[in-house]
């Protein structure tokens, strides 16, 4: 799922004052109907691409042009761009529904900037080491399910924290997977399959949990259940697909201690794990899972005030603390 060929096209923070559009699409935020001083009706909505947002009006509206302006939905605009209190505003002149499956969704929603293909290889590369017949098994159900690889090679790994974006999850799962093969073996007494296992799965809930259609969104299924106890439930699922395709059922020792990866891989409850990390291969997942994610952030939050002047970025509620961005480490410039 590489980012598809495409004709250039005019993104949003490169708009200009006094620009004219000429069937641009763009994803359509937020839209209100609003009535002005003379009582005519006007659109006030919200465009937006994976470089930003844009203010956007439709003077001399209808009830008719507002319903078929699709929240959420992506539209082919012609208008202009003007200055509104010195800032760009879209006034619009027409506009056409498009077919959502016609969009490039790497226009419109962040997206990774690995190569996600490569990225799945070297996943696939890592996985091929596990040596355990049945956590090997278990592994190559979820590889043939074309559907899950799909969600998986797409899904973001979060809504809004780390690796909130198109290929989210699996770039975050092979960095974790990464730090596994370098940090499990100074630890001779931990099952490195185990652990490998666990970071394929202890995510891959996501990918029934998060909808990236036209924006990053929670299912119904997400939103009642949530990823940890879906990638449970698809395990066991797997598991007796396994055991119907061999005619050998997987241990029920081998999936209780790699459910208990997933379901403890949070590390606390406060956090959402059902279970405490008590194995210390589940420990191990925890931190490992959380290196990736706090660094990403750390470094996703310095890259977003990277324009602005100050050395600190504004405060981080995720992580409780203000960043300081300058690396004092780097070589002095000659």
């Amino acid at each position: 799922m590489n980012r598809p060929d495409a004709a250039v096209r005019r993104v949003i923070t490169d708009l200009q004052f006094g620009e004219s559009l000429e069937g641009e699409v763009y994803l359509v935020r937020q839209k209100d109907l609003r009535t002005t001083s003379n009582g005519s009706l006007y659109i006030h909505a919200v465009l937006a691409d994976k470089t930003g947002q844009i203010l956007a009006r439709m003077w001399n509206a209808s009830e008719g042009l507002f319903k078929s302006m699709p929240e959420g939905g992506f539209m082919r605009f012609r208008g202009r761009v003007e200055s509104f209190k010195g800032k760009p505003q879209f006034i619009i002149d027409g506009m056409q529904t498009v077919d959502d499956d016609a969009v490039a969704l790497f226009d419109f929603l962040p997206s990774t900037t690995r190569d996600i293909e490569q990225m799945w290889q070297r996943t696939l590369e890592i996985l091929r080491g596990v040596k355990h017949p049945e956590l090997r098994a278990l592994i190559a159900a979820f590889e043939r399910d074309q559907e899950f690889v799909a969600a998986f090679k797409r899904s973001p790994a979060a809504m809004q924290l780390h690796h909130a974006f198109i290929g989210g999850l699996l770039e975050h799962t092979l960095n974790v997977l990464e730090l596994a093969l370098l940090v499990i073996p100074r630890y001779p007494r931990l099952n490195l399959d185990l652990v490998l296992a666990g970071v394929f799965l202890h995510d891959a809930g996501k990918t029934r949990e998060l909808s990236c259609r036209t924006n990053f969104a929670y299912t119904d299924e997400g939103q009642l259940v949530g990823h940890i106890v879906q990638i449970s439930v698809m395990l066991h699922e797997k598991a007796r697909e396994v055991a119907a395709e061999t005619g050998r059922p997987i241990s029920p020792k081998v999936l209780a201690v790699l459910t208990h990866l997933i379901l403890s891989h949070h590390g606390q409850y406060d956090f959402g794990s059902p279970k405490l990390p008590a194995m210390p291969e589940a420990i191990a997942l925890h931190y490992l899972d959380n290196i990736d994610a706090k660094i990403q952030l750390f470094l996703a939050e310095i890259d977003k005030n990277a324009d602005e002047d100050s050395d600190w970025t504004g405060y981080v509620p995720a992580l409780g603390t203000r960043i300081f961005k300058p690396n004092v480490m780097a070589a002095p410039a000659e």
